[in-house]
This record gives C-alpha cells, sequence and structure tokens, in this order.
C-alpha cells in the first residue's frame, strides 16, 4: 500500500475535558484531493489544528509524509478559514503572498527578486495578478480568498490543508479555485479541505472524511459518500441527498467507525 501523506491514529482533542475529536483514525491519500465533511461542531476545523500542531491533543499520533509535523512543516502550507484573518492590517497583496516565501528563507534574508517573481506567479494563477499593490482591506471576500490560497501555493507544498476555501465566495471564485486544486492534484500534491457544501463534494474531490467527533466512514467518494453515512454524521437531517450513492456493503477501501457520536448530531454545514 502507498504510504498516505497524513496518517493520524487514536487521536483524541478536548475543550475544557470536552472531547470534540474522539479516537480518530484516518489514512489520508498522497495525491488525491480530499473533503472533511460533518455537522455544526463535528471537529472538522479541530481535526486540521491538530495536524497543524496548533492544538494539542490528549491522545494519539499524527504522521505528515511519515513524520511528525514540526519536522515535515515546510511541505505543508495552510490556508485558514478567512474569518480568521485581520484583513484591516495595513498591507498589499503582493505582501501577503511575499510571507508565503519566509519558510524557506530563514531569519537574516529578505524576499528578493527570485521570490517575488514567484509570488507574482502564484497571483496570475489564480487570477489576482492585476490587484498586486491593493491592499488587502480594499479586496473583496472572494478576492481575498484567492490572496490567501496564492500565499499557499508561493510555498510549493507537497500538502495542503485549507479551511473552508470556498465559504463566501462568488460562483467565479468557487470555480478558480477548483481548478487551482485540480492542477496541484495533476503536480502530485495533496489537498486536504474542510468543506460544507455536500452537493459538490462528489465534483470536486477524489476521498471523503466523514466525521462527527468521532469518523464515520472514510475512503474515496464512490464508495464512504453514502446515504447511510451522511444520515449517521447528520443525525438524519441532510437537506442534500440527490445524487449521494446508496449505501453499499462494507467495502475494504473504506475506513468506518463501529461506533459514530450518537450523541453529538449537529445541523447542516459549517462548525468546527
Amino acid at each position: 500500500m502507498t504510504e498516505p501523506a497524513i496518517e493520524v491514529n487514536d487521536l483524541t482533542v478536548a475543550y475544557h475535558e470536552r472531547p470534540v475529536l474522539w479516537d480518530m483514525d484516518v489514512r489520508v491519500r498522497a495525491g488525491a484531493l480530499t473533503a472533511i465533511v460533518g455537522p455544526n461542531g463535528a471537529g472538522k476545523t479541530t481535526l486540521i489544528k491538530a495536524i497543524l500542531g496548533l492544538v494539542s491533543p490528549a491522545a494519539g499520533r499524527i504522521r505528515i509524509l511519515g513524520r511528525k509535523y514540526r519536522e515535515a512543516r515546510r511541505e505543508v502550507a495552510y490556508v485558514p478559514q478567512r474569518g480568521t484573518v485581520d484583513w484591516d492590517f495595513p498591507t498589499s497583496v503582493l505582501d501577503v503572498v511575499l510571507m508565503g516565501t519566509y519558510g524557506g528563507l530563514g531569519w537574516m534574508r529578505r524576499p528578493g527578486r527570485k521570490e517575488r517573481e514567484r509570488a507574482e506567479a502564484a497571483l496570475e494563477q489564480v487570477g489576482m495578478e492585476a490587484f498586486a499593490q491593493r491592499q488587502i482591506s480594499q479586496l473583496s471576500g472572494g478576492q481575498q480568498q484567492r490572496v490567501f490560497l496564492a500565499r499557499a501555493l508561493v510555498q510549493d507544498a507537497s500538502v495542503y490543508l485549507m479551511d473552508e476555501p470556498f465559504q463566501g465566495v462568488d460562483a467565479r471564485t468557487e470555480r478558480a479555485i477548483v481548478e487551482v486544486l485540480r492542477h496541484l492534484r495533476e503536480r502530485g500534491k495533496t489537498v486536504v479541505a474542510v468543506h460544507h457544501a455536500l452537493q459538490t463534494v462528489p465534483e470536486y474531490f477524489d476521498d471523503v472524511v466523514i466525521l462527527n467527533v468521532r469518523k464515520i466512514a472514510a475512503g474515496p467518494v464512490a464508495e464512504a459518500f453514502t446515504e447511510q453515512h451522511l444520515r449517521t454524521a447528520y443525525g438524519g437531517r441532510v437537506p442534500f441527498l440527490q445524487g449521494v450513492a446508496p449505501s453499499p456493503p462494507a467495502t475494504p477501501g473504506v475506513q468506518e467507525s463501529p461506533d459514530p457520536a450518537a450523541d453529538r448530531r449537529g445541523t447542516f454545514s459549517g462548525g468546527a
């Protein structure tokens, strides 16, 4: 079996002694686009933060490309939720993207011509080259999201972690982001994205992780993204089921949880 890009074993995360993720086991396939879905409060953002070392687990083991995060961090790029960023900070679009080059420069070096060219190329890739000198606060929500995507692209990482990259963007920006993700896949990169629009999971992603505190199922979309798994995760309240595969017999490629968190049902979309 090919070595996974990300491997999570027995992960438990608790806030104020309240479990947010419980005994989670997930393997993320290298070179695939993987969606993380689940209801409000399911632990989606917490899973991303745990992989990045931004929250401390109560138990468990996480490996990225076979290594601990601190050993693999230069191979990892992160796109946070747009709502968590201070967009009033006085800086230009180009400067924000250049921040993505700092990790490879070291403490004493500043971005030079080579880094500037990479940043400009990343902006062109997301269709924002004309806004390079614009103040970041002057952009629309969709434009800001493209800029943060460009900041991740300039890192030329192996693994990209994104927290709701399509949230609050217009249809044009969503299509542009999808094209960028597909281009990353063509280059052998791994993308993991928290996603809330269930209807686009089969179109946008190769694999899916369905969770609600515990893992409900994980694997290829065609096998794991089933009506039964979605109803288990969302407590039977799933507004979108058209086009979702009926529940097949147990499949070896799909990781399923025998004991989903029945006491933590949420509502559709969003959440941690």
